[in-house]
C-alpha cells in the first residue's frame, strides 16, 4: 500500500486517506508519495478505456480505498455535470493539439480534481473513523474558488470557506463565487493578492491553537488547494487520456513522445503531466508557461526562484501568483528532503532560495500581456477558434519553444478555462472596439464569433442573487476564520 512523506521531513508519513484529510504536513510541507507506482496496465488495456475507466486505473494506484469505494467516488465525480460525454475533449486547431478541461460546471480545469475531490474526502473520512465536521480552507486565484465550492456545497460534515483577491479575479469568476448557494459556504474577499491569501492559509493549517480550538467545538481543517495530494493525483488522469486520444487520432503511434505545454502559476497542474512520465506515460517535453508573473520561467532558467519583484494583475488572473507551493513536492524529488527544507526556510526568510535542477524534461517559458492577446487574434483569424487568456499564454509560450527549440514533436496545449469565463478580455484581443462593453453583454457577441454557445452555468449569472459580501483586510484572515460563527 502506497506511503506519503513529507517533502520537509521524511519520517512525517501518512497513508492517502490520512494525507488527504490532513491536506498539509505539520510543519507545512507537503505529501509526496514515498515511491511513485508505475502504470500497470497495458497500452492495449489503455486504448480501450473510458475517461471513468481510466480514472480507476490511474487513482487505485495512489490511494488507500477499496475497489467499491473508488468507483463510487469516481461515478459520481464524472457523470453528466459535464457537458460532453468524452468528460476532456482533445482538438486539433492549427499547428496544435488542445486537450479541453473546462466542460465542467465551473468551466475550468479545476473540476477535473474538485468534483471527485468531495467524494475522496468523505471516503477518507470514514476509513479514519473522523467523527469532526471537516472545515475546507482554501484560497483561489479565481478558478479553485467556484470549483470547491460547486464540489462541497451541500455536502454533509462539511464546511467550506473560500479566499479570493478582491480586486483580482474576473467579474465571471467573482460573480460565480459570491452567488455561490449551500448553507454550508462562505465566500470572502481579501484586499490583497493569491499569495497572501494561500501565505495566511496554510499559516492556519500549522496553527496548532487555532486547530485545538476548532476542535474543541467540534471541527477540523483540511483543503481544497493543490497542496491536498486528494487535489493533484486526479489531474494526472487527463494526461494520459490526452496521449491515449492523441494515439486514436492518428497524432502519434505508442511509444512516441508527445509534449505539453501548461499554463500554471502554482506548478500543481504541470507536476501532474511531470507524476504522469514517472508512472511511464510516453511524455516528451513539458513547457511552463507563465504570464507577466514570471518566477517560474525564471527558475527554469537559471535554477534562482525570487518572489522579492513586483505583482502584476494580468488578463491571466489565476496565473497571478509569486508563490508556487507546488513545485517544493518537484523539488524534493529531485533533491531530497534536507535540501527542500533548507530551500523554504530561505523562501520564508529571504523570499529566494537556489536549487539544482536534475530533471530537463521540464523547461519555462512566458508570454506578455501583448503576447496574449496576438495570440488569441492569430489562432481566431487562422482556425476559427476562441481561447481563454490562460490557453493564450500557454499557445504564446508553444511558439516561442518551438522557435528556440526546433522542435517538431506533437503539441498539446492544457487549455484550463472556457473564453467565456473571461469574455471582455478575449474579446478586446479580438478588437479593441469590445473594450468599452459590459462583460456580460459581450458573451452574445462571444457566442457569435465562437460559434459555442454561452454555457448553462454561467448563462444570466449577473442576474442571480450576490449571497456573500464578506471582505476583510490581508492580516485579517486568521482573524476571520477564529471568528466565524462556527
Amino acid at each position: 500500500m502506497i506511503t506519503y512523506i513529507g517533502t520537509r521531513n521524511k519520517e512525517i508519513t501518512a497513508s492517502a486517506s490520512e494525507a488527504i484529510l490532513r491536506g498539509i504536513c505539520p510543519d507545512g510541507g507537503l505529501y509526496i508519495p514515498k515511491e511513485i507506482p508505475k502504470m500497470d496496465c497495458t497500452p492495449e488495456q489503455l486504448m480501450q478505456m473510458d475517461y471513468r475507466q481510466l480514472a480507476y486505473e490511474v487513482l487505485k494506484l495512489y490511494l488507500d480505498f477499496t475497489k467499491e469505494e473508488l468507483q463510487y467516488c469516481i461515478t459520481h465525480a464524472y457523470d453528466d455535470k459535464f457537458d460532453t460525454p468524452q468528460i476532456v475533449p482533445l482538438v486539433k486547431k492549427g499547428d496544435a493539439l488542445y486537450l479541453e478541461l473546462f466542460h465542467g460546471r465551473t468551466l475550468a480545469f479545476k473540476d477535473m480534481a474538485l468534483s471527485i475531490l468531495p467524494y475522496l474526502m468523505k471516503t477518507a473520512a470514514k476509513r479514519q473513523g473522523m467523527k469532526e465536521d471537516i472545515v475546507i480552507l482554501t484560497a483561489t486565484s479565481g478558478d479553485t474558488g467556484k470549483a470547491a465550492l460547486e464540489g462541497f456545497a451541500g455536502v454533509d460534515g462539511v464546511k467550506i470557506m473560500v479566499f479570493f483577491p478582491e480586486d483580482g479575479v474576473s467579474p465571471v469568476q467573482k460573480l460565480q463565487m459570491t452567488t455561490q448557494e449551500g448553507e454550508n459556504t462562505c465566500v470572502v474577499g481579501i484586499r490583497g493578492n493569491f499569495d497572501d491569501a494561500q501565505s495566511a492559509v496554510k499559516q492556519i493549517f500549522t496553527d496548532a491553537s487555532l486547530a485545538e480550538e476548532l476542535l474543541q467545538k467540534g471541527y477540523r481543517f483540511s483543503s481544497a488547494n493543490s497542496i491536498n495530494i486528494g487535489r493533484l493525483v486526479p489531474q494526472i488522469v487527463y494526461y494520459y487520456w490526452a496521449y491515449i486520444q492523441a494515439v486514436k487520432q492518428g497524432e502519434i503511434t505508442w511509444g512516441q513522445p508527445l509534449d505539453f505545454t501548461v499554463p500554471t502559476g502554482n506548478f500543481g497542474d504541470i507536476l501532474a503531466g511531470w507524476y504522469a512520465a514517472q508512472m511511464g506515460l510516453p511524455a516528451g517535453h513539458f513547457v511552463c508557461a507563465s504570464n507577466d508573473n514570471k518566477v517560474l520561467y525564471d527558475f527554469f532558467r537559471t535554477g534562482t526562484y525570487d518572489k522579492n519583484r513586483a505583482f502584476h494583475v494580468t488578463v491571466s488572473p489565476s496565473m497571478d501568483i509569486l508563490i508556487s507551493s507546488n513545485l517544493e513536492r518537484l523539488l524534493c524529488h529531485m533533491g531530497g528532503q534536507d535540501a527542500t527544507q533548507a530551500e523554504m526556510a530561505d523562501l520564508q526568510t529571504k523570499g529566494i532560495y537556489k536549487a539544482d535542477i536534475t530533471d530537463n524534461s521540464i523547461s519555462g517559458e512566458y508570454a506578455t500581456e501583448a503576447e496574449t492577446f496576438d495570440a488569441i487574434r492569430t489562432v481566431y483569424q487562422n482556425t476559427g477558434y476562441v481561447m481563454d487568456t490562460h490557453t493564450a499564454v500557454a499557445y504564446a509560450a508553444y511558439q516561442k519553444y518551438k522557435a528556440e527549440s526546433g522542435s517538431n514533436t506533437p503539441m498539446v496545449i492544457v487549455s484550463t478555462a472556457s473564453p467565456y469565463k473571461f469574455t471582455k478580455d478575449v474579446m478586446t484581443a479580438l478588437d479593441t472596439a469590445y473594450a468599452q462593453k459590459d462583460a456580460f453583454a459581450l458573451m452574445q457577441d462571444l457566442e457569435k464569433v465562437s460559434h459555442v454557445p454561452i454555457p448553462a452555468p454561467i448563462r444570466d449569472l449577473e442576474k442571480k442573487t450576490i449571497r456573500h459580501k464578506n471582505v476583510c483586510e490581508k492580516t485579517q484572515i486568521r482573524e476571520f476564520v477564529q471568528n466565524w460563527k462556527w
